[in-house]
């Protein structure tokens, strides 16, 4: 009986000290709540920069080319924003690192416009985004091929998101309020929405600062491409018209084909997306660009 009763006091005691909030399961389909959130804002470079190409990746690539599954649909999420609210937390160029994204997946990779989610914006917001994710997954089946793209602000703090980091990285949505507060989706949140996906070939590209933090997603079939690392910044500037990682990865790697440097498909585009990030890592001055692939045999085709 006496270790009964000081078994109870103990369990009282931990209800007591441990916030609700932590021992609670967190909702997902809502914004979590954090402490310690800390904007790390994309900085916006005047003049011309260091970093304006010409580099070469030293590293063969893998042939992981877009939309050349042998069959199956092709979708994607691709989320740009420079006009947060209020003009303090704006940015230049985010919305036309999205824009670049869309035309490399529709005009080089044949993604169908009717299953691309573009949002731009006051559109991206956190309701948006999460029914772009939904509305793809109740869609999209295993042998499918799914992009998700961000470029905007990055924040980090301590979040109730389901994982055990100290600290938890995140993208920040449109939607907050010119004060300060931030609507932000935190990296293990991302993880679960992403969760019950059946299609095996996911792409992840991040353009805001902390995206080497998005780890969280890694799983099998998927390749995370980051701007750069855990706790870095990432640089956008009017000489790119881009967030500097997107100008090599998809303006000048994918677009322009600089990145191309193995015929992996006869006749057709064939930047892979490993060619692109080994692009881009070779010619980002001061960032330093981040990848987890752990696509099964390098998506040889």
């Amino acid at each position: 009986m006496r270790k009964l009763i000081v078994g109870m006091l103990v369990a009282v005691l931990v209800l007591v000290l441990v916030p609700s909030a932590v021992l609670a399961k967190p909702d997902m389909d809502k914004p979590l709540p954090a402490t310690g959130v800390e904007l790390v804002q994309k900085v916006t470079l005047r003049g011309k920069p260091g970093g304006v190409g010409g580099g070469k990746s030293v590293n063969q690539a893998a042939t992981g080319v877009l939309g050349a599954s042998s069959s199956g649909e092709t979708y994607a999420i691709i989320v740009g924003i420079s006009d947060y609210p209020g003009t303090a937390n704006d940015l230049q160029y985010s919305d036309d690192d999205a824009q670049d994204v869309y035309n490399a997946l529709t005009t080089l990779y044949g993604y169908g416009a009717g299953n691309v989610h573009l949002l731009l914006d006051l559109d991206a917001s956190f309701a948006a985004i999460q029914s772009a994710i939904n509305d793809v997954e109740s869609q999209e089946v295993a042998g499918d091929e799914v992009v998700f793209f961000f470029s905007g602000h990055g924040t980090k703090g301590v979040a109730n998101d389901g994982d055990t980091e100290k600290t938890d990285e995140a993208i920040v949505c449109h939607d907050g309020n010119p004060s300060g507060s931030l609507m932000a989706i935190w990296d293990g949140q991302l993880r679960d929405w992403f969760a019950d996906f059946d299609s095996s070939r996911i792409v992840f590209i991040f353009d805001s600062c902390l995206a080497g933090g998005m780890t969280d997603l890694k799983a099998p079939g998927r390749v995370i491409n980051m701007a750069c690392s855990e706790g870095g910044l990432s640089y956008e500037s009017g000489f790119w018209q881009n967030g500097q990682f997107t100008y090599f990865f998809v303006d000048q790697g994918m677009l322009t084909a600089k990145a191309d440097r193995y015929d992996n498909i006869t006749g057709v585009a064939d930047v892979t997306v490993e060619e692109a990030f080994d692009y881009a890592k070779a010619n980002c001055q001061v960032q330093k660009p981040a990848i987890t692939d752990s696509f099964d045999d390098d998506l040889l085709l």
